[in-house]
């Protein structure tokens, strides 16, 4: 019989540490300066962009103030009367599409998601979570022509009629039908955030404990009341952070944007009508700038994009670390 002799802790130690070879011993400084460049690089890229930013939107900056906030007025042509710039048009489009897109978005998430976590069998999780994946890989620009091609024309024939038909007493769905709209850009917008959502509600629902479930389940509760008492206040600040990375992604979304929504200035009641965005207006507009000041406002856009999603971004972090999975209150069970 063959005896395998165990080094004791100690003596193992001291064998692996006599066959480290050079590189070996290099690896681990190396490994640790590599993650430090890597961090720095971060922020030096980082700064450097809102440098940039910034330095590009000086000269807006210097000539309105604060005020180019609330300017509503848009002219690029220093020949005609009224030549000036303003953010309140673009930032209304902002709220008003980011608002609404993620209204439809949460809803719809949730469903995905506790579809996935307690409904489907599990030979069809997989793949259901994969093609909802796969629908945020879609490249914003084709999913903005498939919008102008296929969403716009239904919406136009279809959907804003019935729309205004139903509901057209209300400001938001009165007016004329275009197909080109706020509408439009919303529903593009949902599409574009319901994978981002979905896919961490998802991990927020599969990390609720077990034990919480089967005690819930096991005291008569119904599945409802289960995900109603257990899974959505166990998860609930993840889920509200889940919704703000949604959020900063509606914000920050150009192309599909630009290719859906009608790109014209202005503030109107009524969703049928075409707008802009920040991202949109700069993405449409920076090429064809001909003035040194258009430029910069069109800097001055992009830096209080920037501002607007770094705090979306910020504030999403701080809520999905205000504790863990299980620590919510009001975690309970039916009596």
């Amino acid at each position: 019989m063959t005896v395998y002799r165990q080094h004791p802790p100690a003596a193992a130690l001291r064998l692996a540490a006599a066959r480290r070879t050079r590189a070996d011993r290099a690896g681990d400084p190396a490994l640790r300066a590599l993650a430090w460049l890597a961090s720095a690089a971060t922020l030096v890229l980082l700064g450097a962009l809102v440098y940039k930013v910034g330095d590009l939107a000086s000269e807006s900056f210097s000539h309105y103030g604060l005020s180019f906030v609330g300017r509503q007025d848009w002219n690029p042509n220093p020949r005609t009367h009224g030549y000036g710039f303003g953010a309140a048009d673009f930032l209304y489009g902002t709220a008003i599409t980011s608002f609404f897109a993620l209204l439809i978005a949460a809803p719809t998430s949730v469903a995905i998601a506790l579809f996935l976590t307690e409904l489907a069998p599990r030979r069809a999780r997989r793949p259901v979570a994969t093609l909802v994946e796969l629908l945020a890989a879609i490249p914003s620009v084709v999913l903005g022509l498939w919008g102008l091609i296929v969403l716009a024309p239904i919406m136009r024939s279809t959907i804003e009629p019935a729309l205004g038909s139903v509901l057209g007493w209300i400001p938001l769905f009165s007016g004329s039908v275009s197909g080109v709209s706020l509408l439009t850009a919303i529903v593009i917008l949902a599409i574009m955030t319901v994978p981002i959502v979905s896919a961490v509600m998802h991990e927020l629902f599969a990390a609720v404990p077990g034990e919480l479930r089967e005690a819930a389940l096991s005291l008569g509760a119904t599945r409802w009341e289960m995900v109603r008492m257990v899974t959505f206040p166990c998860a609930r600040s993840g889920m509200v952070g889940a919704l703000l990375l949604g959020l900063g992604r509606a914000l920050g979304e150009a192309i599909a944007v630009a290719l859906v929504i009608g790109s014209a200035a202005g503030i109107h009641a009524s969703l049928f009508a075409p707008g802009s965005t920040l991202a949109s207006h700069i993405a449409t507009e920076y090429q064809g700038a001909t003035t040194s000041l258009q430029i910069s406002s069109l800097g001055y856009l992009a830096l209080i994009l920037l501002a607007l999603s770094a705090v979306a971004n910020v504030i999403s972090r701080l809520i999905v670390r205000r504790g863990p999975v299980g620590r919510s209150a009001g975690v309970g069970v039916p009596r």
